[in-house]
């Protein structure tokens, strides 16, 4: 009798380390698409994502090339102060965007030009992205907000 006890205990461990990791394997598999890492304009000029990679870039919105086009289409370049990437968007810009402003957006660097989906700007005179101030103060070019 105490044989099928046993048996039970071990069939119940054994389902319960599979459903385990089952449940872990459908997380992992549902996340995969959701997270999207951030880049500097240096990272991506050194090393460029594949086509198909939906990433972050952030910086500072490059002086004098902003330019809009046709509808809600805008064109400009994100540097960091080592590289500058292109960046196309079309869409409604966030109010406080502007040049030689912080910066974020999420798209697919295509063909040399970061095709962005989403533009996040700075939301007041001293806010920048923590990821934003990392590439900046790698680059050397960084500089503390004055009070």
């Amino acid at each position: 009798m105490q044989t099928l006890g046993k048996k039970r205990r071990i069939q119940m461990i054994v389902v319960a380390a599979l459903a385990l990791v089952v449940s872990t394997a459908l997380i992992g598999y549902a996340m995969r698409d959701g997270i999207n890492f951030f880049r500097a304009p240096s990272q991506v000029v050194a090393e460029p994502p594949s086509p198909s990679e939906v990433f972050r870039i952030g910086g500072l919105v490059e002086d004098g090339s902003l330019t809009r086009g046709q509808g809600q289409a805008v064109s400009f370049r994100v540097t960091d102060g080592g590289a500058s990437v292109p960046v196309v968007y079309s869409g409604v810009l966030p109010d406080l965007f502007k040049e030689n402003e912080g910066m974020v957006g999420t798209g697919r660097l295509i063909n040399g030009v970061f095709e962005a989906t989403e533009i996040l700007a700075k939301h007041d005179e001293t806010y920048m992205p923590k990821e934003v101030i990392d590439a900046l103060k790698e680059q050397g070019v960084y500089q503390e907000p004055t009070d």
